[in-house]
């Protein structure tokens, strides 16, 4: 018996090396995650089509979401990358303020998800938080431009950013200026729209995507209206977390009482 125990022991110390030896998470990704990630970075980070800076930017988006910053794909990173969330990029350059207080908006058409009335009432109460902190005043348009152009399309709708179909990018907005796009807001008519915790909620998102059309970037902070990634609320008496009333207030001023 004794010829058993070297080859025994050997193949146990094996084992044991083996399990605890750490393993390289990038080898677990199928090409599949790969592709998600790079198209994640070419639309939120600005990543060029090479590959060169892929490192650079997985470690510019962990580091924005404040996950470990490792430069490299992991777990916790493509969990976030799988998230739904806005369309609108997080490394954007400060923005310019309406240079007016009194804007103007309209609704060009509406989603199938909902009544007329369910979509109007929940645009002017997105609207409304901004406006409850704020010397700002919205008006309504049935015709003609508007500053706030607010629209429901899917895939390529000719802004250069095509939707992605259900999940990941809900909307997007575009910063003021004086470009015809600017202001406006588009809402990927393939999600689920909801006046509700089921499916998305129109009016969470509307009042995210004003807060880019009146010149807000994403926010770090998890309870900011502004993060980027979808986080349902109770919408009751919703009311502006004090991250957006500040940073928003900063751009327009403070609402007089």
């Amino acid at each position: 018996m004794k010829c058993f125990k070297i080859p025994v022991v050997v193949v146990l110390l094996h084992l044991a090396l083996s399990l605890s030896a750490p393993v390289n998470e990038t080898e677990l990704f199928s090409e599949n995650d790969w592709d998600q990630c790079r198209n994640y970075l070419k639309t939120i980070y600005n990543m060029p089509e090479s590959k060169t800076g892929l490192q650079d930017k997985i470690r510019e988006m962990q580091e924005f979401f404040g996950l470990q910053v490792t430069g490299s794909l992991n777990r916790d990173t493509l969990e976030l990358m799988e998230k739904p969330r806005c369309g609108v990029s997080d490394t954007g350059e400060l923005q310019e303020p309406w240079p007016k207080n009194n804007l103007t908006y309209r609704i060009v058409n509406y989603t199938p998800d909902l009544t007329v009335e369910e979509v109007d009432t929940a645009i002017a109460q997105a609207l409304q938080v901004w406006s409850d902190v704020t010397p700002l005043t919205f008006v309504r348009l049935n015709e003609g431009e508007a500053d706030i152009m607010i629209s429901f399309a899917t895939g390529d709708h000719r802004d250069g950013y095509p939707f992605d179909g259900q999940g990941r990018v809900l909307a997007h907005a575009f910063y003021p200026g004086t470009a015809p796009i600017s202001g406006d807001a588009h809402f990927d008519d393939d999600e689920t729209w909801t006046m509700s915790s089921v499916g998305i909620n129109l009016f969470l998102v509307a009042a995210h995507e004003f807060g880019h059309s009146l010149g807000l970037e994403h926010s770090t902070d998890e309870s900011a209206l502004m993060y980027p990634d979808y986080q349902y609320v109770n919408t009751d008496g919703y009311h502006l977390p004090d991250d957006d009333v500040r940073r928003i207030q900063a751009l327009y001023g403070a609402r007089k009482k």
